[in-house]
């Protein structure tokens, strides 16, 4: 499943869902796929029954299951009015609201504030909250809000209301995805087919172009660690891939190579965190990775191996569009007069920007002239843009989680991606143990980021 078809897989899970709540669901479909006006009403009263938990917890259970049987039933158009029915319909009501907000303001004495301040934390939770809770008992029933959740992201900026069903929705999930509930857990080639198809297909950084190359990756001198929460026990949340190598990896093509040698591991002194992948598109904005690589540097650090140095391997998303910016701006700082005069020759053009622009467009990389003319450049400007832009994302993850900048890498991918994006710089963030924490405090509390004298130096550097 190279290329991250996700078809097949995802496909299983929705039939592994439905299969789950067949027993249990009091009736089956009973909404048209495009969800139209009529069934819209149905569905509305529903979800009001739903609502009204008549029966005791059997019945409760079978409408929550009616419920998510009919959603799973639904195309684009059809999930999209539902998520607008539960954001529209179901929403806190103001006047109670307003009510209780008045009966606090005039409540006289201790009990009967705390009272009042009790009935007003009620009002507050709307029905769509009590009616997403209703899914959380059934199996498989947190998958399902979480892939729910993954529908509505895509939706959610056409309404006000909707931001606020995602709002809700992710705050019960942050709840339920708590870290302490989450268990580390190393992945290896002998792990069921099925999650390893799933690695395959949610791997976002370096794409898994095949079997073999998944096999390379899951090797002796490699490792994969992946959270799991236990209502979701083969669904991996978020996963890390690691290398262990002797010297800092500077380049991704070869350590990716299926060709090349595995590593010694009594040589290894190095573990190159070279992706992390987040799995759930549901869980976006709920953070792991920082926790995860904490994780993972204590696993790796007790194997009892000589590895002294935790590092990544790690893209630089926002370099191409900040400096595409900058040459649309016109800046005239980018490059030395001597840099500008060289690559303007080269590109056969009178301006240095231009000829800059122009050049980065094409297969400059295959060109000796090209890379010996754009090195010095284009590094001493990656290093300006980490250093002072403050704005990729990558490098905020990092440095918010305790690294500092090691070293900014030279042709260092030269996949169609990593020239696109990153010029086809890398580089490689450094998590010293005995630093973490100051390393964090400097840039969460005060801006500063932490980077190595090689670094500063190639920002000075015309």
């Amino acid at each position: 499943m190279a290329g991250g078809d996700k078809t097949g897989f995802l496909d299983r899970t929705l039939a592994q869902i439905r299969t789950a709540w067949k027993d249990i669901a009091g009736r089956d479909r009973f909404v048209r796929p495009d969800l139209p006006d009529d069934d819209l009403d149905r569905l509305r009263e529903a979800m009001a029954e739903c609502l009204e938990g008549r029966g005791g917890e059997i019945s409760a259970r079978a409408r929550a299951a009616d419920l998510g049987r009919a959603y799973l039933t639904l195309d684009a158009t059809g999930r999209s009015r539902f998520l607008s029915l539960m954001a529209d319909d179901f929403a806190t009501d103001d006047g109670l609201v307003d009510e209780a907000i008045a009966a606090v303001a005039k409540a006289d004495g201790v009990e009967e504030r705390m009272r009042a301040e009790s009935a007003l934390s009620r009002t507050l939770i709307s029905p769509r909250v009590k009616l997403l809770k209703q899914f959380n008992g059934l199996p498989e029933g947190i998958k399902f809000l979480v892939d729910l959740r993954g529908d509505l992201l895509q939706i959610r900026h056409t309404d006000p209301n909707l931001r606020a069903l995602d709002a809700d929705l992710k705050e019960l999930l942050r709840s339920w995805f708590d870290i302490g509930f989450l268990k580390l857990e190393r992945i290896t080639w002998d792990a069921p087919a099925t999650l390893l198809e799933k690695l395959m297909a949610y791997e976002a950084v370096h794409e898994i172009q095949s079997w073999d190359d998944l096999k390379n990756r899951l090797d002796s001198d490699r490792r994969c660690f992946a959270f799991f929460h236990p209502h979701m026990p083969n669904e991996p949340l978020i996963f890390v891939e690691v290398a262990l190598v002797a010297g800092m990896a500077d380049n991704i093509q070869a350590l990716l190579d299926e060709q090349a040698p595995q590593s010694d591991l009594d040589d290894a002194d190095t573990a190159i965190f070279y992706s992390i992948s987040n799995a759930q598109l549901g869980l976006s904005g709920i953070s792991f990775g920082g926790f995860l690589i904490k994780r993972v540097v204590d696993s790796l650090a007790g194997e009892g191996r000589n590895l002294k140095n935790f590092a990544t391997l790690s893209p630089v998303p926002g370099f191409r569009s900040w400096l595409n910016g900058l040459l649309d701006n016109g800046d005239e700082t980018l490059l030395s007069a001597a840099e500008a005069k060289d690559i303007a020759k080269h590109a056969f053009t009178d301006n240095g920007n231009e000829a800059l622009r122009s050049l980065l467009k094409g297969a400059w990389h295959e060109d000796d002239k090209s890379v010996a003319l754009l090195k010095r450049p284009l590094c001493r400007l990656c290093a300006r843009y980490l250093l002072e832009a403050k704005i990729d994302p990558v490098a905020r993850f990092h440095l918010r989680n305790g690294a500092g900048i090691e070293r900014i890498n030279w042709l260092a991918d030269i996949s169609r991606r990593g020239l696109d994006d990153s010029a086809g710089m890398m580089v490689n963030y450094l998590y010293q143990l005995d630093k973490i924490a100051s390393n964090h405090e400097a840039f969460t509390g005060e801006g500063r980021i932490m980077a190595s004298k090689a670094v500063h130096a190639m920002e000075q550097a015309k």
